[in-house]
């Protein structure tokens, strides 16, 4: 039995649904979890993922937490045939290499545009006390948090460095893509999968002005989504807030 604990507006639950959708995977079980309400933090969901956050996988009563992770377990597990995986050797290492780059640079850029604009009011909503109590219970994402004023939001300073690593980001995506359609060569993989949902948030979020600014990494967004597995990964309700953030 497969079950994904995921959220529908996670980048990270997107990444790992659009793999799911691309190794043909289909008699997985949904186990939505509702982050607006805190259930990520509640004692049921941290017995299955202790850092508290969307999604982990549970397959045969064996859990797996961690998107990358989750995205690299099934292209092994599901379809070998169908590898979202480099043939050579030297070729995995460079997408490894890439997942790694993917998880440190620009997941951890958007997410500050996406709290900016969209999780702020929540903490606006909150006295100082509830704030402070909230972080403590954030058992992975605490030293993020201490980041953010709770009236203000993250600094200038903050949101000029999350913008800046967005736009390299895309702009070592087109030197990639010079050389082949898809990032890791000729064939769509899970450099591709990782990549996407950050993207798609990036126009969410009001800043589809990177993208238009690197023809290259435009039109391989429009390759992306025109793959069955982005309808399958982003049912209504992926995407809420969509166009109504300007930064």
């Amino acid at each position: 039995m497969i079950e994904l604990f995921h959220s529908n507006s996670s980048t990270c639950s997107q990444k790992v649904r659009l793999c799911l959708a691309e190794k043909s995977v289909r008699d997985w079980i949904s186990r939505p979890v509702d982050l607006a309400s805190n259930e990520h933090l509640q004692p049921e969901f941290l017995a299955i993922n202790p850092n508290g956050v969307v999604p982990a996988l549970r397959v045969d009563g064996e859990v797996i937490v961690e998107s990358t992770a989750i995205c690299e377990y099934l292209d092994e597990a599901f379809a070998p045939a169908c590898s979202l995986s480099p043939a050579t050797v030297v070729g995995r290492a460079q997408m490894r290499a890439w997942l790694r780059y993917i998880d440190e640079v620009p997941s951890m850029a958007i997410r500050v545009p996406t709290f900016q604009g969209w999780i702020l009011p929540k903490y606006q909503r909150m006295s100082q006390a509830q704030f402070d109590a909230f972080k403590l219970t954030n058992p992975l994402r605490r030293p993020f948090l201490s980041r953010i004023d709770r009236q203000h939001g993250f600094s200038a300073e903050d949101q000029e460095i999350a913008h800046w690593q967005l736009e390299q980001s895309l702009q070592r995506m087109a030197k990639a893509l010079a050389a082949s359609p898809w990032i890791c060569g000729d064939h769509y993989g899970l450099a591709d999968i990782c990549m996407l949902p950050l993207v798609v948030r990036m126009l969410d979020v009001g800043l589809g002005r990177l993208l238009e600014a690197v023809p290259a990494a435009r039109s391989w967004y429009e390759r992306a989504t025109a793959r069955a597995s982005f309808v399958s990964a982003f049912p209504a309700g992926s995407r809420p807030f969509q166009a109504t953030v300007s930064c």
